[in-house]
């Protein structure tokens, strides 16, 4: 299957960062005021690179938590903030031409299993239209790597764990979950056809300083300084793979200079849904532990010195009993491992949560 080569700007662009690091690299990171878009950009900014971030700064959560970190990032040498929605396919090609990106990492999406099942719309006009417009400026700049966010939400109904991505995904118990899964199809279709390299991350349960206030632990956190009623479901019997910023951060940068090429041994008759005869990936990134969901608690516990009041309901609709992360594809590809432990990466979430949100 005839495949579109490498631009001698891709190829110069991946050498040059494999050679002499990533400082001076323009990169353009999508949901740059998010979790995980913050923390990227910030590390990347550390690394000397220019980082062009954009953000349409949705009310999903709390804006002032976005708003703070947008205006750290908007203090750091390198950095160029616009305020973009991922709809506005003219602003959005204003900021690719200004940008020149050598590396494009999208994270701009609607998250949330839950949130999907009562605002179904948002998710299509973010999470599908919202993509084919990244993959469209992609297409037009032929950026040298396309690193986006997939999630562990895609392996659905699957029941055999570690979660591995040579596992079919074509099961998803959530409309969320449905939308990454097709950011991959239709990433692997702009893969194929324009030979755009890129890498889906499957991110499983991030957590850490500057997170959401829509994630668990970061709700329990709150709940148990308010000393406000948790509420475990499934009666607590669930885990899952909880993975620290700084971890997911390390994979990222280190994948960058490492896209995917074409698998010569792709089997057609015979496909493995991890790889391609394109250049395309998706990786799984994880912890490869996972915790109970009452262990974690226990945890938290410990480092707020506090203790929660519990309550216990029955699973909600699009939750899944437990996920947990075979990483072994991205691990050998970078070389990294994550390192940091549910109690050291709580420990320094609540050092962070008390001063920002000046609670004792």
């Amino acid at each position: 299957m005839a495949l579109k080569s490498l631009s001698t700007y891709e190829t110069s662009a991946i050498r040059s960062m494999q050679t002499n690091g990533l400082s001076d690299t323009p990169v353009l990171v999508s949901g740059v005021a998010g979790f995980v878009g913050y923390h990227v950009a910030s590390r990347l900014l550390s690394l000397g690179c220019r980082v062009y971030g954009f953000d349409d700064f949705n009310p999903y959560y709390d804006v002032a938590l976005k708003e703070s970190r947008f205006a750290l990032l908007s203090r750091m040498t390198g950095f160029h903030g616009f305020r973009v929605d991922l709809a506005d396919n003219n602003a959005l090609r204003g900021v690719f031409e200004q940008a020149q990106a050598s590396i494009v990492i999208h994270l701009a999406a609607q998250a949330g299993v839950r949130y999907s099942i009562d605002h179904p719309e948002v998710y299509t006009a973010s999470n599908l239209v919202g993509f084919m417009h990244i993959l469209e400026m992609c297409r037009q700049h032929h950026p040298a790597h396309l690193i986006y966010a997939s999630s562990s939400s895609v392996y659905g109904a699957n029941a055999t764990t570690p979660y591995a991505v040579s596992q079919s995904v074509d099961h998803p118990v959530s409309l969320y979950a449905a939308t990454k899964k097709s950011n991959e199809l239709l990433g692997h279709a702009y893969a194929s056809l324009y030979g755009i390299p890129m890498s889906g991350l499957r991110f499983f349960t991030v957590y850490g300083p500057w997170g959401r206030p829509d994630m668990a632990y970061y709700e329990f956190t709150r709940k148990i300084l308010a000393n406000e009623t948790i509420t475990l479901f499934n009666h607590g019997k669930m885990k899952r793979d909880f993975t620290y910023i700084d971890d997911v951060v390390e994979s990222i940068i280190r994948l960058i200079p490492l896209p995917p090429v074409h698998n010569p041994d792709w089997n057609s008759y015979h496909p493995d849904p991890a790889s391609s005869y394109a250049p395309w990936a998706v990786y799984n990134i994880g912890n490869a532990k996972p915790v109970a969901l009452g262990d974690f608690v226990r945890t938290l516990e410990k480092a707020l010195g506090r203790q929660a009041r519990l309550q216990f309901a029955d699973m909600q609709p699009g939750d899944v009993l437990e996920t947990s992360a075979d990483c072994s594809a991205l691990m050998k590809k970078t070389g990294f491992a994550p390192k940091t432990s549910l109690a050291d990466g709580l420990a320094s979430f609540v050092g962070w949560y008390r001063s920002y949100h000046g609670v004792l």
